[in-house]
C-alpha cells in the first residue's frame, strides 16, 4: 500500500494502520505502519478461509487521510 503527501515536513509523512479488521485477519496480516507494507504472519488455511478483506487507513501528520479496501 503507498499514498503520498506533498506537503513538507512532518505534514508529509504518512502512517498507516489497519481498520475493522476481523480477528481472524489481524491474526494473519501485519502491517507496517512506516511503510504500508502488508505481509503474511503465518501461513494461509483455505479452509479458515477463501479470501481476505482489510481497511487501511492512510493519515498525515497533519488531519488528512484516506482509506482503502485491500482483497
Amino acid at each position: 500500500m503507498t499514498a503520498t503527501d506533498p506537503d513538507e515536513g512532518v505534514n508529509g509523512l504518512v502512517k498507516y494502520s489497519m481498520k475493522k479488521a476481523a480477528d481472524i485477519t489481524a491474526e494473519l496480516f501485519q502491517l507496517d505502519t512506516e511503510t504500508g507494507t502488508i505481509a503474511l504472519v503465518r501461513s494461509l488455511d483455505f479452509e479458515e478461509g477463501d479470501s481476505y478483506e482489510l481497511e487501511v487507513q492512510a493519515r498525515d501528520g497533519g488531519s488528512l487521510f484516506d482509506t482503502a479496501k485491500v482483497t
